[in-house]
């Protein structure tokens, strides 16, 4: 299975140290350039902590800068255009990202999308984990990841809880 990721789904568990998480899912990911400089700035600021060192299954990609000039109308920061454009290059199976616009894109361009609440969802489902409220609480709290009510009450009831 071929898996391309955006930046805050792996910074999102990494702060809440369920980084692991990513890789007993989905084995290796795919990251473009950009994702790369992205997290390792995440890593110099204290956002999360240092792991692309020893973190094998992460593989950084090239995104050739031509590829990005479809991208030009929408407003992607440059790790969601090049991950996009990454997932489509290396017809991926999964495109990990969680920000509203890119996964719209990334939907227009045929690309199948899932984000750190639907990872948790799976990661509960293969017995991973135990329980996804206490690391959704986390997410929320730690990391300041924002989830309405609504898909809050949507993502405990997919993963049964």
């Amino acid at each position: 299975m071929i898996v391309v990721s955006n930046t805050s789904p792996i910074t999102n568990l990494a702060a809440i140290g369920q980084l692991s998480i990513l890789r007993q899912i989905y084995g290796t990911l795919y990251i473009p350039e950009a994702v790369y400089r992205e997290l390792r700035e995440g890593e110099e600021r204290g956002d999360h902590p240092h792991f692309l060192e020893i973190a094998d299954w992460i593989q950084v990609r090239s995104v050739p800068p031509e590829a990005l000039l479809s991208l030009a109308p929408y407003q992607l920061d440059r790790g969601e255009a090049e991950a996009i454009v990454l997932a489509q290059l290396m017809e991926a199976d999964l495109l990990l990202i969680d920000e509203r616009i890119g996964r719209r894109y990334a939907r227009e361009r045929n690309l199948r999308v899932v984000g750190v609440l639907g990872t948790l969802v799976a990661a509960k489902q293969r017995g991973i984990i135990d329980a996804v409220h206490p690391l959704l609480e986390q997410l929320r709290h730690k990391a300041g990841f924002y989830v309405s009510d609504q898909l809050l009450t949507e993502v405990l009831r997919r993963a049964g809880e």
